[in-house]
């Protein structure tokens, strides 16, 4: 019952990892959808989002406005501790009722939490190997800037955010270099793969 968490910096490769290890039969739980369907219309993460935001960060049809919160909490480091202290404790109680279904349906699965913000929402580590996605950060730049259309300092306000590379790196047991090619990164989670189902 291997209990893994990827995580890395906005635009580091994660989600090309957390696909590959998919691809290869892990059972892949996503912290961005969890906290999509948390903010759900009607939920009481979106009521207090509201409360605490104003209501002009939910859009017409009642769905949380992403890129109005976005543009108030990542250049407010204030505004975003009080959106993570509103979301983090929901997406922490959901996420752990999908490991619970994941192993309740295969006991001999490895799952894999996709998590941006390990380090940010940590209070217990029960995780048997933790994996960064780690590039540069101006490699993330350049693609936040090239790849996702942002402006240059939407994307730097982005990277700022985020705790340093240097903390993520601090808590991997296991680092892909996702600075090179495409093949570079899947040949090293493929040889992590067959590392940690061979344990």
């Amino acid at each position: 019952m291997p209990l893994i968490a990827l995580t890395g910096g906005i635009a580091s490769g994660k989600s090309t990892i957390a696909r590959r290890l998919e691809a290869h039969g892990a059972v892949v739980v996503d912290a961005d959808q969890i906290v999509r369907d948390v903010q759900a219309p009607g939920t009481p993460v979106l009521a207090e989002i509201a409360a605490a935001f104003g209501d002009d960060v939910i859009d017409a049809s009642g769905a949380l406005d992403r890129a109005a919160l976005g543009s108030r909490v990542f250049s407010d480091p204030d505004a975003l501790a009080r959106l993570n202290s509103i979301v983090h404790p929901a997406v922490r109680r959901e996420s752990q009722r999908r490991f619970e279904a994941a192993f309740a349906e295969d006991p001999e699965a490895l799952v894999v939490y996709d998590v941006p913000l390990l380090v940010e929402a940590r209070v217990d580590d029960p995780w048997d190997t933790i994996i960064v996605a780690h590039a540069p950060a101006a490699v993330r730049l350049q693609r936040l800037i090239e790849l996702r259309g942002m402006q240059p300092q939407e994307a730097q306000n982005r990277i700022d955010a985020q705790v340093p590379d240097e903390k993520r790196l601090a808590i991997a047991d296991v680092v892909i270099d996702t600075a090179g090619s495409l093949a570079q990164t899947e040949q090293q989670v493929d040889a992590l793969w067959q590392r940690l189902t061979q344990e």
